[in-house]
């Protein structure tokens, strides 16, 4: 049986596409502990689809397992493999679960953007554990965050979607994180493939960035002297997510995230490798 090439549609017809399967890249279960994978990653095209779809079903429900290659700590020079469910819940365009984006309510929306609160969480560092390079550190407990995030789209015409969030560690590091990020649908986009591309910048407070990359008096060692973070630009780095439907229902995902440490998340003395990346795929089946 042989299977024909799947036609090519207008590109709005290809952006329809793409963000009727929007948050379709669900980087596994570490996904809220810092990684290089940009935040704007966990829900893709999901103003692009209220833009270019008038009737947004009441449910979109998509599940799966997903496996993420990402570094043992920010800023370790050793990878590690991590697997875990994928799972993306949205009630109209109000509500949603998903492993990447959390647990939250779009509290304001319109035709081509939305605002809202979301509930997410951040497995923590658990020192030794995760690097002998961090012995003596002490852990950063697993621990829920509070996230405040908005998004726009521009326009059909141009399609770029802007992004501003900013998370708060409810325990754990107990400081502010946030991004600023920016993507689009990228050429090349079909009624079976389509992916997004785009840059982001990370800032934290001095209260985050000491707890992820500060070493106190009593952390310090011969080969690891003391080290106040400072808070500001943390890392700026670029990502692209992609989907590929090989049958009606069963489609794949894959991202991909290069992030460049800057400052003092940069100097510090447990920093191995300034330049980080992420890779995770998953397989997933949409109801």
């Amino acid at each position: 049986m042989t299977v024909s090439a799947p036609k090519r549609p207008s590109p709005c017809l290809a952006i329809l596409m793409a963000a009727s399967a929007a948050a379709l890249c669900p980087a596994a279960a570490s996904a809220q502990t810092p990684a290089p994978l940009a935040e704007w990653q966990f829900s893709a095209g999901i103003p692009l689809q209220k833009l270019f779809q008038d009737d947004i079903p009441d449910w979109q429900v998509r599940l799966g397992a997903a496996a993420m290659l990402r570094p043992r700590y920010d800023g370790s020079s050793e990878y590690i493999v991590v697997g875990g469910p994928s799972i993306d819940i949205r009630y109209r365009d109000l509500a949603f679960a998903s492993i990447g984006e959390g647990l939250g309510v779009n509290v304001l929306r319109g035709k081509n953007w939305r605002a809202g609160i979301a509930l997410t969480y951040n497995l923590g560092r658990r020192g030794q554990n995760d690097s002998p390079h961090l012995d003596g550190m002490g852990n950063i407990n697993p621990a829920p965050e509070g996230k405040l995030f908005a998004e726009y789209a521009v326009s059909k015409e141009f399609p770029l979607v802007l992004r501003i969030d900013a998370r708060r560690s409810l325990g754990g590091s107990d400081g502010w994180v946030g991004d600023i990020g920016a993507y689009m649908p990228m050429p090349g986009s079909s009624e079976r493939f389509f992916w997004f591309a785009g840059p982001t910048v990370t800032l934290a407070d001095s209260r985050y960035m000491n707890a992820w990359y500060g070493v106190s008096q009593s952390q310090a060692r011969a080969n690891r002297p003391a080290f106040h973070a400072r808070g500001g630009i943390r890392s700026y780095g670029f990502g692209v997510s992609a989907v590929w439907y090989f049958t009606r229902h069963w489609f794949a995902t894959s991202d991909v995230a290069i992030s460049q440490l800057t400052g003092d998340a940069a100097d510090s003395p447990i920093t191995r490798k300034a330049t980080n990346g992420v890779f995770d795929f998953s397989i997933n089946y949409e109801f």
